[in-house]
């Protein structure tokens, strides 16, 4: 008994263990490995609530261990990505770096300063999980975009870049102020007073879960068809389906 309600904190633990690998390479610039261990952790992330409903073993501890490793996940990442991305796509490369010296100049950067606009994500993702841990209204929906759709819109940008480099995609996503505009859409849209439903099963009949049954059906062809492309269509698409059906949650009527 003891085992079997550590199970759904053993796996948010990798959650948060994927995260920290993510934040490493994000740092370091490559941002494919950084969006591969994203995905590993937001895998990691829904499949510890769904154990924990599982084994009826929810506890608070659990709770505020998964804003923890979202957090980082779901937060620091793409907050870190938006800022790799904009130092690609703004002129100027800040001060040139220097070698470490006791007797340097602490204040010399090799970024562009407005680079730093792209962690915003980071405080916006720490904000609505601090809400989220007090909301009693988002147990079986959403109330602004949870910070795993969007770390993975942000961590689509880079994938998209290195795998589908579209002339009209590459041009659009190094475009400096559509990324400050994705930046700030994005802060957004993580606190913002819009219901969304939840991809979260409390049994698997098709009556109850007819539109996320048809959602992630839709979004599986997406991405057959379109590829990486596919991700920021689904989130909007998301978005517009919460919309159309307000309230819903999960079912249509």
């Amino acid at each position: 008994m003891a085992i079997k309600r550590h199970v759904p904190n053993l796996i948010t633990i990798l959650n948060l263990l994927c995260g920290v690998i993510a934040v490493i390479f994000a740092v370091q610039g490559n941002l494919i490995m950084a969006g591969l261990f994203v995905a590993l952790g937001i895998f990691f992330d829904y499949f510890d609530g769904l154990a924990a409903r599982a084994l009826n073993v929810k506890s608070e501890l659990g709770l505020q261990l998964d804003s923890l490793a979202d957090m980082v996940t779901s937060g620091v990442v793409p907050g870190i990505v938006m800022f790799q991305l904009l130092v690609r796509a703004l002129p100027g490369n800040g001060a040139p770096a220097q070698e470490w010296q006791a007797s340097g100049n602490w204040f010399q950067w090799d970024f562009p300063a407005l680079a730093l606009i792209g962690l915003l994500i980071a405080a916006a993702s720490g904000y609505r999980l601090a809400k989220f841990n007090i909301d009693d209204r988002q147990t079986d929906s959403f109330i602004g975009l949870p910070t795993p759709a969007n770390a993975l819109l942000i961590l689509s940008l880079p994938l998209i870049l290195a795998f589908q480099p579209h002339p009209w995609a590459v041009s659009l996503i190094l475009n400096e102020w559509f990324l400050i505009g994705l930046t700030f859409l994005s802060c957004y849209m993580l606190n913002a007073e819009i219901p969304l439903f939840a991809l979260k099963f409390s049994d698997w009949s098709f009556q109850k879960n007819k539109l996320r049954y048809i959602f992630i059906a839709y979004s599986l062809l997406l991405i057959i068809l379109l590829q990486f492309i596919a991700i920021p269509v689904i989130i909007v698409s998301y978005v517009v389906v919460s919309l159309v059906f307000p309230g819903n949650k999960g079912v249509i009527e």
